[in-house]
């Protein structure tokens, strides 16, 4: 993705080089200039544009034609990339009853499987794209799918969201998923115990021992436990100090203290409730929260945030505390300046622009893979099939590690169901599971952060969150940098979905890494819009490599 621009239009110099592009805008000028008149005689609109163009100053007109050859260059450059092959797994093929697919809200019978006929007018409308055929889709109950029509939405900024590809899902029966699916048991597990005492208390040490079992997880620790494992993330705290330090907004400041769940608030353990919001039906159980607004200290209040959060607040909050300590990076044009200082470009406005556009983009690119392409089971179904599997009620090729896992067994023992408790009252959205699109925006906001920011600098002042919430405290254990907690951040936001019960870890970490090829791409065609030159963005991909464009 490094080199996504650096492809060469026909007859073109390479455009990693701003200062050939630019020499080149003038053939295209005289392109536009070239161009026939429509033949007959003008309208009194088409000729007051005429008069209109022709007063203007050369400058003004020289400035037209600059403005649209960069539009058809960067056009061009998008045009000419390879398109990644797309890749799902076979289970929809292979399993005539849909039963490794998303079909929430349709109608369902009583295993939680669903209706095939409404499920063949879901595929209908996904590959006719028919505003009619989706409105034709049979629904369940009340609730509505979630704007499948986005993922047919054009980017005209950066890379369109059909461009780009996430890995096969892995399969229904695979032992790969039969982890993913134990790990999710026991988030629900352990909702509620402290960050600070993963690995020192009961529940998350069997949570060790039995996720070791699997080859995905065969190295997992009390440092690595429910981490995403990107550079820099295992350092320090699990939270990162962007989810805990006071933000600058303006003309205040935002202590971040929110409104949490009261322990041991989980739903959708009980079969007739979880049916029926299968079904479509909205929930009829309310969630139940603490009086005492808390700082974040343990999975469960994750969980909540990334309920209720708009789409890129988190890295909007992280900007502007990284705004406030300085912590911009020393190569950008303005850094030594004596006549000039950064705002529009190279400032707040750009920054802060940048997040929330590359959220926007990285939306649309995750809805594609959803519903286009992947079609992902939620892991409250997947509970589902576990636990009318283990009871007699039906037989799914489920793997025996997944069935036996102590993880499974101890949610039964708890709840009575091998149902997955859920963090929210209406358990998933209505829409595909893979990617997760929070994941997708905090890979893609990350790296616009990561561009603008200097890593390796040290934050100083560091905070952690009491065991009960109340107050941070001093925490002067580790050094910890600003490429490091923007990784944490990332992958805090990513997981926090799956500690609520609605993403596998799957979902997680490749959204990250679609997220991060949209950023890249979006960041390398707006710097062909800058005047400053050809200052380059320099930033360590969640890979470990660091890349310069």
């Amino acid at each position: 993705m490094s080199k996504s621009l650096e492809a060469t239009a026909p007859n073109c110099e390479p455009a990693s080089s701003r200062r050939s592009f630019l020499k080149g805008l003038g053939c295209a000028a005289a392109s536009v200039a070239s161009l026939p008149l429509v033949s007959g005689a003008l309208s009194k609109v088409q000729a007051a544009e005429f008069n209109w163009v022709s007063s203007l100053d050369t400058t003004v007109l020289a400035r037209k034609s600059r403005s649209l050859s960069l539009r058809q260059f960067a056009a061009n450059v998008q045009y000419g990339l390879r398109i990644s092959a797309q890749t799902p797994n076979q289970d929809e093929r292979l399993y005539q009853g849909k039963i490794a697919n998303f079909a929430k809200g349709l109608p369902h019978n009583s295993l939680g499987e669903v209706d095939i006929t409404a499920y063949n007018r879901l595929l209908t409308a996904i590959n006719s794209g028919r505003p009619a055929d989706y409105e034709a889709i049979p629904m369940g109950g009340s609730v509505k799918l979630a704007n499948p029509q986005a993922a047919l939405a054009f980017q005209l900024e950066g890379g369109d969201s059909h461009s780009f590809a996430a890995p096969q899902f892995p399969a229904l029966a695979s032992e790969e998923l039969a982890g993913e699916m134990t790990e999710m048991y026991w988030h629900a597990l352990a909702l509620d115990v402290p960050f600070s005492q993963y690995g020192l208390e009961p529940q998350t040490a069997a949570a060790i021992n039995d996720l070791k079992r699997f080859k995905n997880y065969y190295n997992v620790n009390a440092s690595t436990l429910f981490r995403a494992g990107l550079p820099g993330d295992a350092t320090g705290a699990l939270l990162s100090q962007f989810l805990w330090r006071d933000v600058p907004c303006g003309p205040y400041t935002l202590q971040q203290r929110y409104k949490v769940p009261v322990a041991g608030d989980v739903h959708m353990t009980n079969y007739d409730q979880w049916l029926a919001i299968q079904r479509g039906a909205a929930a009829t159980m309310a969630a139940n929260f603490d009086s005492t607004p808390r700082y974040m200290r343990n999975a469960h209040d994750l969980a909540e945030w990334v309920h209720k959060d708009f789409t890129f607040q988190s890295f909007q909050h992280a900007a502007l505390i990284l705004m406030g300590m300085n912590a911009q990076r020393d190569n950008h044009p303005y850094s030594n300046s004596t006549s000039q200082a950064g705002f529009i470009t190279f400032g707040g406005a750009h920054i802060l622009d940048l997040v929330s556009r590359a959220a926007y983009a990285a939306l649309k690119a995750a809805w594609y893979q959803k519903w286009q392409v992947h079609r992902t089971l939620r892991p409250e179904v997947l509970a589902g099939r576990v636990h009318n599997h283990i009871r007699g009620a039906a037989s799914y090729p489920l793997h025996s590690m997944l069935l036996n896992s102590s993880g499974a067994q101890q949610v039964f023992s708890r709840y009575g169901t091998y149902l997955l408790p859920q963090a929210y009252p209406e358990g998933s959205p209505t829409h595909p599971s893979y990617p997760s699109g929070h994941a997708t925006i905090a890979g893609a906001c990350a790296t616009v952060l990561k561009a603008f920011f200097n890593e390796s600098f040290v934050m100083t002042n560091n905070v952690v969150a009491s065991d009960d919430g109340l107050n941070l405290l001093p925490y002067n254990t580790s050094a910890l940098t600003v490429g490091g907690e923007i990784n944490k951040l990332a992958g805090n936001i990513a997981l926090g979905r799956d500690y609520a019960g609605v993403h596998y870890r799957q979902d997680a970490i490749q959204g990250i890494l679609l997220g991060e090829k949209v950023a890249l791409n979006l960041l390398s065609e707006a710097k062909l819009l800058l005047n400053e030159g050809n200052i380059p963005f320099t930033l360590t991909r969640f890979s470990g490599q660091t890349v310069s464009f």
